[in-house]
């Protein structure tokens, strides 16, 4: 009985060994005018009742891979959201990572570069956000190139690693959320070649950082996802970013969900919400898995 059950430990030991490996910095160039002091910070913050990362500098990446044998040859980068303030890393990152590689994906988690903060980041963005609303934006707007090029380095790693890690070039996914999906719509706008991925998920992306535009003449397959009642008033831009795609006749998905406020992530609310990146997985099987390489 305890040869089995040290067995069984093993085992999970390695899957879980087999899912994640250690953080992989990014290549990076020094911004100007932007400081920041001390490293990353990681806790749980009771104002978002989640984990979070804070005061990023130095972009890497975090890797989960399918089982042996289990993969499907696609890849997504994840970009979690959290104002430029904070990253939700593991509703919007990792626990998505992991069902992503459940499903057959080598998914890769993003920290990508943050607005320089103290002790307490999300405190920071919840304090200014309601006092200075106009300060704050300056600050996120001042640091969100520099995120979206660790997005395009992201994209650029992951290609370079598809022989490695078991996937095809062609089949390179960029999946954020909330200032994550304003990431995504950078990467989604400015990226060629090595950098450019070949589909986009921004889910409820915060299109005030990043403004909606016409789709670019190299837009990719992309789906959205968002709720109506999003109390940050993102479903006008989701709407807006299906319609840009849709005018240039690009192939575009659109799921939003009459309830399920913001920032839901992987949480469990008991709404249809709950089941976003199923229907994610429904929409790749048909416009990206399905097709030959």
């Amino acid at each position: 009985m305890k040869t089995r059950l040290l067995l069984g430990c093993l085992l999970v030991g390695t899957s879980l060994l087999r899912a994640q490996t250690d953080s992989i910095p990014l290549p990076y160039e020094k911004p100007e005018g932007i400081q920041w002091e001390g490293s990353e910070k990681q806790y749980f913050t009771p104002l978002w009742d989640t984990q979070v990362v804070t005061n990023v500098s130095v972009p890497s990446l975090e890797v989960f891979r399918p089982d042996p044998g289990t993969g499907n040859g696609a890849a997504v980068v994840v970009a979690p959201g959290g104002g430029l303030f904070g990253l939700s890393i593991n509703s919007e990152g990792r626990e998505v990572a992991r069902w992503l590689a459940g499903k057959g994906f080598t998914a890769f988690v993003l920290k990508y570069r943050l607005v320089p903060t103290g002790a307490d980041g999300v405190k920071e963005i919840s304090e200014q956000f309601a006092t200075d609303p106009q300060a704050a934006m300056e600050r996120v707007k001042a640091v969100l190139p520099y995120s979206v090029a660790d997005g395009q380095r992201a994209v650029a790693y992951v290609r370079s690693k598809a022989a490695a890690y078991g996937y095809q070039t062609d089949k390179i996914g960029f999946m954020g959320f909330s200032a994550g999906g304003a990431v995504t719509l950078g990467v989604g706008y400015e990226s060629k070649g090595e950098s450019a991925p070949d589909f986009l998920v921004p889910v409820y992306p915060w299109t005030d950082a990043y403004p909606v535009a016409p789709a670019p003449e190299q837009a990719v397959p992309m789906l959205v996802i968002c709720a109506t009642d999003d109390p940050l008033g993102l479903a006008q831009g989701s709407v807006a970013l299906y319609t840009a795609w849709l005018e240039a006749g690009k192939t575009v998905g659109l799921h939003m969900y009459s309830k399920g406020g913001h920032g839901f992530g992987m949480r469990t609310q008991g709404l249809p919400s709950d089941h976003w990146i199923e229907r994610f997985y429904d929409w790749a099987k048909v416009h990206i898995l399905a097709t030959g390489s």
